[in-house]
């Protein structure tokens, strides 16, 4: 799998550049994926074949444990990041209280337990979290906090100071949760590293396939974990459901493949967000630490939707830092966080993939700074 689709005209090939949304498939996780897939057994069975399966869960189990420091069976499996987030939160938050960046992913802004007192903590210019305001917000009530920082923004690709973060949450008796859903596979980290409690985790955003993630949890196993549905009592009674075993071991091999063959990516992103500079473009969150396959432009004056239209014409595949719906652009709320409103609507995401090529960055270049100087934007928008 590459990060384009080869075509005799090479104007007319795809080129994927939204890995952020989802990672390329990596070849280890595609194999150990249709291996899984052939074996007959449910992994709870005790005959022959069921304990065939168990083994290949347990070794997957192993895998990503090990890559994260924790203990196999702090390592729980889930249905992707979103069900990991959400049962952090269910899961290790009853009778506290939330303290939430202000610019968190949807799963863990609407994840919050119904009903709880919710304080969202802002972010600089740069989108990294006041820790000024982290701490005021931790010593203003004594009751137990539950803290949920993202390792890496999914829009900007900007990385939270977690140390200090853990330090102030560590002063403070509060657990600290932590979205790494961007960051494994991308950049070097433990959960101890990161001085957190509870890590999400997402196969699809490693180049696994989709429908596995894992709430990693850091101490003694089996870490108690109030599960949000109970089912057959799997995974130590924490995540109730079969697992889904090609998923769980795709996951695990893309995840070992990730760690083991690191690719540096911001050279590249770099080259890009030189050239999108000089053609107009503002870089969002240019001045904090950054993953290096992640950039965010905004193009002041040209709405997110539209430039995501002219790239798409040109066989280029981006995210908008908007969305539409219903007719009505939605602003990002990441960006607005940052102060950024106007650019908020302007602004598109650019997630290089694994297997990105030298080629792959020279057609965006050229579709990009082509849409800048064309005249008027594409249809209006």
């Amino acid at each position: 799998m590459t990060a384009h689709t080869h075509s005799r005209d090479g104007q007319s090939r795809v080129v994927y550049l939204d890995a952020n949304a989802t990672e390329p498939l990596r070849p280890q996780a595609r194999d150990a994926l249709l291996e899984a897939a052939d074996m007959t057994g449910n992994p709870s069975s005790v005959h022959r074949t069921g304990r065939m399966a168990r083994a290949v869960l347990e070794s997957a189990r192993d895998t990503v444990a090990q890559m994260f420091e924790v203990e196999p069976l702090n390592c729980i499996f889930t249905s992707g990041g979103t069900e990991a987030n959400v049962l952090a939160m269910h899961g290790l938050g009853q009778g506290r209280r939330f303290l939430v960046g202000a610019t968190e992913h949807d799963a863990v802004r609407k994840g919050v337990l119904e009903g709880a007192l919710v304080n969202w903590l802002p972010v600089n210019p740069n989108g990294q979290v006041e820790l000024d305001a982290l701490e005021a917000a931790l010593a203003a009530d004594e009751s137990p906090a539950f803290v949920c920082l993202m390792l890496a923004n999914n829009e900007t690709g900007v990385l939270h100071p977690l140390a200090e973060v853990a330090a102030l949450c560590q002063r403070y008796g509060a657990h600290l949760h932590v979205d790494a859903v961007q960051a494994a596979g991308r950049m070097a980290f433990s959960v101890a590293t990161i001085g957190a409690q509870s890590v999400a985790i997402s196969g699809h955003k490693i180049g696994g396939p989709k429908g596995a993630g894992a709430l990693l949890l850091a101490g003694p196993a089996p870490a108690r974990v109030a599960p949000l549905f109970e089912g057959g009592g799997q995974e130590q009674g924490r995540r109730g459901g079969t697992q889904p075993l090609p998923a769980i071991a795709g996951l695990a091999a893309a995840l070992k493949a990730a760690v083991e063959t690191p690719r540096d990516l911001s050279p590249l992103r770099n080259r890009l967000e030189q050239a999108a500079v000089a053609a107009g473009a503002v870089v969002c969150g240019a001045e904090a630490p950054r993953l290096g396959n992640t950039t965010s432009l905004a193009l002041p004056g040209r709405r997110a939707q539209g430039q995501l239209m002219r790239l798409d014409l040109a066989n280029i595949c981006v995210s908008a830092g908007s969305a539409c719906s219903s007719g009505k652009v939605a602003f990002s709320h990441v960006l607005q966080a940052m102060g950024l409103d106007t650019l908020a609507g302007e602004a598109i995401r650019v997630s290089l993939p694994w297997n990105v090529q030298e080629q792959d960055i020279d057609r965006f270049i050229q579709a990009y700074v082509g849409m800048a100087q064309s005249a008027s934007p594409v249809l209006g928008l």
